[in-house]
């Protein structure tokens, strides 16, 4: 037995994927990511656990030198194929003496990754000499601590097992292994081993219950050519059962129907979309892939954020989530962004997964995990309304077959009223408020709701629900527009990031001018008139403002002068001024606390306001184009600093953060959809319409429980809205004379409310009421008053 238990603390690999990968069909339920020129995680068996740290070859001569595939060679990374996530990954001694040529791809039909492997010897005093040593870190069940490895046999075939739960890995080498050992992390495994005297003399056949390491010596062939397989299974003989099943057939083979799997889903000339990007479409075509690869296949429809941990290199058990969970705005995102390819199977299955997981009230969970578990617990507004969205855009397109989303609409509606206008986190899950983003995902989706009512012969609901989104509409400069801004000189009226206000008793007169935020990620306290960030352009995205409306243009002015970097390969934004979430000024990883980076997505989203303005975003698109690294995978964030050549920082190139982000290679594909049709791929006609071409005049003031206002303009239709059958006694002479008003039910909504036309009252005078719940057969117990103005 091994010694060492239970090896150092585990850690997980480097967010820095340069390739994911799995097979298109369903019956394989193994992916893969890939960086430094090795495979990193194995996921299974789901797209949401990863099983894996990294899997790598040690090379040594036995006597001078052992080389590490990651941290010694040179690599290069080619997609052999067209429209495919199959890799030849290429890794060279730096001095050109020898390297390691590798075919990665998973069985077409297998829970088994497969190494096509070939070692290419050019030093002749290398040659005979060279030893490959296989180095697996499982990491079972998402943990590395925990698992246990040991050498077994099946008949002939040598095989290296690690176990953690119900969670079995084999791993073995068509040519064999001559040599083989399990040992601690640290302590006994394999590297240790190699790089204390550059050969194998450890052999331990067993290693329970910590971090471990399989190291496997490959038996070579005279041709220097072998394959690696390593299989997942619930079973140890579920997992060899796999294993010799992919085995007994040729890798050309494997090859050819996992490439032919992929090019029967996703080519389609009719979007075709090459002359609107730069690299004749190379980029749109992968995105379009890495989109599709991050839906799990037993869970139909759920699509991860990215299948990395951002900074996973100081990231432990405790981390189980990273971005391997599904967000709903991550997934509305790139179920959005396959639609815009033409794609409609998928979008469609991942409404159909939301309406799945959709709470009772409406709502969804800020993330899950893919069986809709979840695992963090923020209500944000926009992922409430998103789904509306994407259920209309595939009700456009004659993509809903004959799922009905109705029930999923009209609660995530009704929730939307409820609960708005504040959103207890907005798009970026650190504070509460009036936010600019959020209010324009609510408006539109509240506009696709009442349209569709509207093309139903729901008129009332329509109405009702129009009226809504009319109030949220003509109250947004309101709401998150200061006048005392202090950013750029001369320009003291602009959009704010968010106006702050509690979202358990919100004010609903918050004050843009006055209010305070403070920063996540210690960013510090702030006025939140001078935290600025491009969430506003959302407004003009859905149709909500037009894109030369002033207040916009002088909002772009602010944040091109206080968050634009101009970077090598073109324009970046950071999300808002004195972000914490990012890489560190010196470079190191981000630990709570850093400097927020710009984002990809940040550059997609101006090219959307850039076409809505009249332009031509293929600046943009070339900009995104050329963030993407060596494999083509899009980040999370780009370095906006100086080149740091010791932290491996490079001014334009990826961070720590995660990579491949969905939502940045769905943005980047949205935008060629949007300049092929010169239109906004996500504009909402009704809303644009409504409230950019001809705007609709706000009729009503809004009263809920959530957002007790206490003043109104006079003239407007007072509407009280409440989730429960209620009688309304109010009094506009302090309380000298008593009225009773009856609550009407909006059935489709299931909503009640009562109008008050304010025409007739006089200016400065209050109105005061209380609520008597049927129901319950009780009183509010207290008064409000909202002063006519």
């Amino acid at each position: 037995m091994a010694f060492g238990a239970p090896g150092i603390e585990p850690r997980w690999s480097s967010s820095a994927k340069e390739g994911v990968g799995t097979a298109y069909h369903t019956s394989c339920r193994s992916w893969f990511t890939l960086s430094h020129g090795i495979v990193n995680e194995i996921y299974y068996p789901h797209v949401d656990q990863p099983n894996t740290r990294d899997f790598q070859f040690l090379i040594s001569d036995g006597e001078t030198f052992c080389h590490e595939e990651k941290r010694d060679l040179n690599h290069e990374i080619e997609y052999p194929e067209r429209d495919c996530l199959f890799y030849r990954l290429t890794n060279s001694e730096p001095n050109g003496r020898y390297r390691l040529v590798k075919d990665v791809l998973t069985d077409p039909h297998r829970s088994v990754l497969l190494a096509h492997t070939k070692l290419e010897v050019f030093d002749e005093s290398l040659r005979g000499k060279l030893r490959l040593y296989a180095l697996l870190a499982p990491h079972l069940a998402g943990f590395g601590a925990g698992n246990s490895g040991s050498c077994t046999e099946i008949g002939d075939y040598k095989l290296m097992h690690a176990v953690r739960q119900n969670v079995h890995l084999l791993m073995t080498c068509s040519s064999g292994f001559s040599r083989r050992s399990v040992g601690y992390v640290g302590f006994s495994d394999g590297w240790q081993d190699l790089m204390h005297n550059f050969k194998m003399d450890w052999q331990f056949r067993t290693a329970p219950n910590g971090n471990i390491a399989l190291t496997g010596e490959i038996d070579l062939p005279d041709t220097d050519e072998f394959t690696i397989a390593v299989a997942l299974g619930r079973s140890y003989q579920s997992a060899a059962t796999k294993l010799f099943q992919s085995m007994a057939e040729p890798f050309e083979s494997k090859r050819e129907a996992y490439v032919r799997q992929w090019q029967r889903a996703v080519i389609n000339p009719e979007f075709d979309f090459s002359s609107d990007t730069s690299d004749d479409g190379g980029e749109y075509r992968l995105s379009r892939c890495v989109l599709l690869a991050h839906e799990d296949k037993v869970f139909q429809g759920a699509i991860v954020a990215s299948m990395s941990i951002p900074w996973g290199e100081t990231k432990g058990d405790l981390d189980l989530g990273g971005y391997h969970l599904v967000w709903t705005r991550d997934l509305v995102q790139s179920a959005s962004a396959l639609l815009a390819t033409g794609q409609m199977g998928t979008p469609l299955r991942a409404l159909i997964w939301l309406a799945a997981i959709q709470r009772p009230d409406g709502s969804f969970p800020q993330n899950s995990w893919i069986d809709g578990t979840a695992y963090w617990s923020g209500l944000q507004l926009d992922q409430i309304a998103l789904p509306i969205l994407l259920a209309w855009r595939l009700h456009k397109h004659d993509a809903l077959g004959l799922f009905n989303p109705r029930v999923m609409i009209v609660r995530a509606a009704a929730r939307l009223i409820l609960r708005g206008p504040v959103t207890a986190q907005e798009r970026w899950e650190e504070n509460s408020g009036y936010s600019p983003s959020t209010l324009a995902v609510v408006i539109a989706a509240l506009a696709c709701a009442a349209d569709w009512a509207m093309e139903i012969g729901n008129t009332d609901a329509a109405d009702f629900v129009f009226a809504y989104a009319d109030w949220l509409a003509a109250h947004v400069e309101e709401w998150t527009v200061t006048t005392n801004g202090e950013l750029v000189q001369g320009i003291p009226r602009h959009y704010i990031r968010i106006n702050t206000t509690d979202p358990n008793t919100p004010d609903p007169h918050a004050d843009p001018n006055t209010a305070m935020i403070q920063i996540a990620n210690g960013g510090g306290l702030h006025p939140a008139r001078n935290i600025v960030g491009g969430d506003f352009l959302h407004l003009v995205r859905y149709g909500i403002r037009h894109a030369n409306d002033p207040l916009v243009c002088d909002s772009i002015e602010v944040i091109d002068r206080v968050l634009k970097h101009d970077l090598p390969q073109g324009p970046g934004w950071r999300r808002y001024n004195h972000d914490g979430y990012g890489q560190k000024d010196d470079g190191s990883a981000y630990d709570g606390t850093g400097v927020g980076r710009c984002w990809p997505i940040l550059t997609g989203e101006r090219g959307h306001y850039e076409l809505a303005a009249g332009r031509d975003p293929k600046p943009f698109i070339t900009t995104i184009e050329d963030f993407s690294n060596q494999g083509g995978m899009l980040t999370e964030q780009v370095w906006d600093g100086p080149d740091l050549p010791q932290a491996r920082m490079r001014r334009g190139c990826p961070t720590g953060a995660a990579m491949p982000l969905c939502w940045s290679h769905a943005e980047y594909v949205s935008l060629i959809r949007s300049r092929h049709d010169s239109v906004c791929f996500h504009r909402v006609e009704p809303a644009y319409q409504r409230y950019a071409v001809n705007r609709v005049p706000n009729r009503f003031e809004i009263w809920m429980l959530r957002h007790p206002m206490q003043r109104m303009s006079r003239g407007k239709i007072l509407r009280i809205i409440l989730a429960d059958e209620a009688s309304i006694t109010w009094s506009t002479d302090n309380w000298q004379r008593t009225n009773e008003s009856q609550t009407i039910h909006q059935e489709k909504l299931n909503l009640w409310f009562a109008d008050f036309p304010t025409a007739e009252w006089p200016v400065g005078s209050v109105f005061a009421f209380t609520i008597f719940w049927k129901r319950d057969q009780r009183w509010e117990n207290r008064n409000w008053q909202i002063s006519v103005v």
